[in-house]
């Protein structure tokens, strides 16, 4: 699966440890006393793609003594290029039989989105805790039978958002609430990345909104870009399913896919506050996504991949600040260790499930005129370009308005899709 977060793990490490000596502190205690007991036994499903950063990051904490790889499940094992160092780990494609005889204590879930309540409950099963890969479900059912079943069988879940684990979220937070940039009038995200054809065709799932009657909900806001949904969210204070009042969605394709591309979706939540965030894959170069917080005396911008926020408001120069990160695997294992409280537990996803499940149940997406896009040459195959998306994602991000609120010329073509 996609990720929104280029920064390798060490590299992250080094950033906490540059702008948050405290975190590091924390971590080097928490290494020290680690050498008092085992490290953490993890298994990792899904160590291809994606799953290549948890391959990295697990390396990081095997060598600060928090966990070591106890096996990894895949269809077909990694060879010794692909482990690159890691030993002979034991490998299966059977995840519960390689954490019965592992002896797991934490299971890295980074497999497709349709798998991901199964393989959650399985590890609840036999007692693994749990870091899942995002998003947590393909449908707001799934999400609670994963959720409710983790819950009973009593192990911890941390959900990936690693975005949730920049320090810049609650420094934004607390600038809200102390009415830095005045009365909080909405929250904006904006998402445009470069995607070729190649993309969609990584993956039986890639691109597909289900497969048979198996959702998968592989969308540009519920997949690559679903950290901009979750974030902006957060920012709102709204992270858990009972804070959202409704949700309107405008999908869109210029690829030949099943799911959205290019899309949209705004969320009323139960504070009256608005949120929206557009997202493309068809952009004609890719840009760092951010989400804006508009006040009634100046607004806050973060840039998640980079940790950066920007804040302007009346009566002062524009300051800018960069945070440290909290990786959500190492807070999972502090977590087990001394009772840290958990970043990204399953209710604080619950907001962005029911935008989920507003992507599941709108209409397939509208299919873009040729005359919308062009193709150009992409990094392995073709891409499709949407004429103006960029300005676009940026004018909803800044005016909390949905595609069909824009002077784009295919506008009247979009359906709106409205979810309670």
């Amino acid at each position: 699966m996609s990720t929104t977060r280029d920064t390798a793990p060490d590299a992250v490490a080094d950033t906490v440890a540059e702008t948050a000596p405290d975190t590091a502190t924390q971590t080097a205690r928490r290494a020290a006393s680690g050498a008092a007991r085992e490290p953490f036994p993890v298994v990792l499903a899904g160590a291809r793609g994606h799953g290549r950063s948890h391959l990295v990051n697990i390396r990081r904490l095997e060598r600060l003594g928090l966990v070591r790889l106890a096996g990894i499940c895949e269809l077909r094992p990694l060879d010794a290029e692909e482990l690159d160092g890691f030993g002979d780990p034991e490998q299966s494609d059977d995840f519960g039989a390689l954490l019965a005889s592992t002896g797991a204590r934490i299971a890295v879930v980074c497999t497709p989105i349709q798998t991901h309540t199964d393989l959650a409950l399985i590890a609840a099963r036999h007692g693994a805790h749990l870091l899942l890969e995002k998003p947590p479900a393909p449908s707001y059912a799934e999400f609670r039978r994963m959720a409710d079943g983790v819950a009973a069988a009593g192990v911890a879940c941390q959900i990936g958002f690693q975005s949730l684990g920049s320090h810049a979220v609650p420094a934004i937070r607390r600038l809200i609430e102390e009415g830095a940039i005045g009365e909080l009038l909405g929250v904006g995200g904006a998402g445009a990345w470069v995607r070729d054809e190649a993309y969609f065709r990584r993956a039986p799932w890639a691109g597909r909104r289900r497969i048979g009657t198996v959702d998968v909900v592989d969308g540009a806001l519920t997949n690559p870009l679903a950290h901009a949904v979750a974030t902006a969210l957060a920012l709102a204070g709204a992270t858990r399913a009972e804070d959202v009042e409704f949700i309107e969605t405008e999908l869109l394709r210029a690829n030949a896919i099943e799911s959205d591309d290019t899309s949209c979706v705004r969320i009323l939540t139960t504070r009256g506050t608005q949120v929206s965030v557009a997202a493309t894959l068809c952009a004609e170069t890719s840009s760092d996504p951010y989400v804006v917080v508009h006040g009634s005396r100046g607004r806050i911008t973060y840039w998640y991949k980079q940790d950066r926020m920007l804040l302007q408001r009346a009566g002062h120069g524009p300051e800018e600040s960069t945070h440290g990160l909290t990786d959500l695997l190492e807070n999972l294992v502090a977590h087990l260790t001394d009772g840290t409280e958990l970043l990204v537990p399953p209710e604080a996803t619950g907001a962005f499930m029911r935008v989920v499940e507003a992507v599941r149940t709108a209409p397939d997406p509208v299919e873009l005129p040729a005359d919308a896009w062009h193709s150009v040459p992409g990094e392995s195959a073709p891409r499709r370009v949407v004429h103006g998306i960029g300005g676009l994602v940026a004018a909803s991000a800044d005016t909390l308005s949905l595609y069909s609120e824009l002077d784009a010329p295919w506008a009247p073509l979009t359906a709106k899709a409205v979810s309670r």
